[in-house]
């Protein structure tokens, strides 16, 4: 697929519209923070997207929105909705070139088939201009009706290396729709961003250019003990966001995984020798500004919720954690891994993402360890481990954490 560009000149009385629009918007918005979530109430939302900064630098930013499955996947390269194709899912979602780029949705008329929306910016020509998201001040993301208090979402970009980022998305959760803070980067521009949802964009040509630091889209932990270890930025590492994603099963073995309940989990350690978990059972939600700086976000009981589970992990205070053991728990349903295939992102702004995906497992055991980060000097190592048993305790003991353990319950 190639994309075509064209210019868009607003009239004076659509400027000042917009102007109205977005002072009704400020007086009653709320602010998100990266991972957060919160219900759509409005069935017709409008997706806005507000930046500055791009003027006098020949900086051009696009914005796009992608439906995509249950797969994470568009269904064809219709499902891309941009300035060069602006309607998609037969109207139930429309682009408005205006105010740099919004988008209208009829969610009650989207098919079934599409589980989330997400909604992205990309720098045009970044790399023949070595152009990054770092120019575009203020970058912001806004969901807004007429009836309802808007929701913002402002990424960190101040020392952004990547072309393109996932801004936020919208997606289905038990037939509510709801709308998420994502900032997930993509270095390279649009070709990566859109590959990642199966669409094919032809890559940008640029010129050879002198070695530089090597920037990873995506690292993939694949065998045992597989690490990789980051460097934090000048402010640190920011919010580090573990995502939880499972599948319902195959076709001819659904009913034999239907409902399966996987939790996603944690033991802590801080660097002061306090000890805990986080986790559903027994409503140890953890918390974000204060110790023990991990905070479980999301309960999904299917694997049918696009977001998943998530665990947002403060790294500005990264220094005061010592190691986290990321694990997952099959709450409720027959453990079958290899049907359940879950998979375990982490993400934080400039840096690369990290994969850990299970195809195979013991269906003996409900407890599968999967990550291992580490403090280590102050940098981040992460560690595969896939490792199974029986229960907390047996895995508490394998790893030294020292907790005691009864039985419970989520609510």
């Amino acid at each position: 697929m190639r994309l075509g560009r064209h210019g868009h000149c607003l009239h004076s009385w659509r400027d000042q519209a917009v102007q109205q629009v977005r002072i009704r918007e400020r007086r009653a918005m709320q602010n998100m923070q990266q991972g957060g979530n919160a219900p759509i109430l409005a069935s017709c939302p409008m997706v806005r997207f507000r930046w500055s900064g791009a003027e006098g630098r020949g900086v051009e930013a696009d914005v796009s929105a992608y439906l995509l499955t249950a797969s994470g996947k568009v269904r064809d390269d219709g499902d891309m909705i941009f300035y060069n194709q602006p309607v998609g899912a037969g109207g139930a979602i429309r682009f408005d070139p205006a105010d740099q780029g919004s988008f209208k949705l009829d969610l009650p008329a989207l098919p079934d088939a599409i589980q989330k929306i997400a909604f992205c910016l990309t720098i045009d020509e970044a790399q023949s201009k070595s152009h990054t998201l770092a120019l575009l001040e203020g970058a912001e993301v806004v969901l807004a009706d007429g009836n309802t208090p808007a929701l913002s979402f402002r990424p960190w970009l101040a020392e952004a290396t990547e072309a393109a980022m996932i801004l936020a998305e919208a997606y289905r959760r038990d037939g509510q729709w709801k709308f998420r803070a994502v900032g997930q980067g993509f270095n390279g521009g649009l070709a990566p961003l859109a590959r990642s949802f199966g669409i094919d964009v032809a890559d940008e040509p640029v010129e050879p250019s002198p070695p530089a630091a090597r920037h990873f889209e995506r690292v993939s932990l694949d065998e045992a003990d597989d690490a990789v270890a980051l460097v934090p930025g000048e402010t640190g590492f920011g919010e580090l966001l573990a995502t939880l994603n499972w599948s319902r099963g195959r076709r001819g073995r659904q009913e034999q995984n239907e409902g399966i309940d996987l939790d996603l989990c944690c033991l802590i350690e801080m660097n002061d020798g306090r000890k805990g978990a986080v986790q559903a059972i027994g409503n140890m939600l953890g918390a974000f500004d204060v110790p023990p700086f991990v905070l479980l976000c999301g309960d999904d009981r299917t694997g049918g919720d696009g977001a998943g589970e998530a665990l947002r992990i403060n790294g500005e205070h990264w220094e005061a954690i010592r190691r986290i053991l990321v694990f997952i728990n099959v709450y409720d349903g027959v453990p079958d891994w290899q049907l359940a295939a879950p998979s375990l992102l982490l993400t934080m702004p400039g840096q690369p993402s990290i994969d850990i995906r299970i195809d195979a497992g013991r269906n003996d055991r409900r407890i599968c360890a999967i990550a291992l980060l580490e403090n280590d000097r102050g940098k981040l190592t992460a560690m595969r481990k896939v490792e199974y048993f029986a229960d907390q305790r047996e895995l508490d003991e394998r790893f030294g954490w020292g907790l005691r353990w009864q039985a419970g319950t989520k609510t």
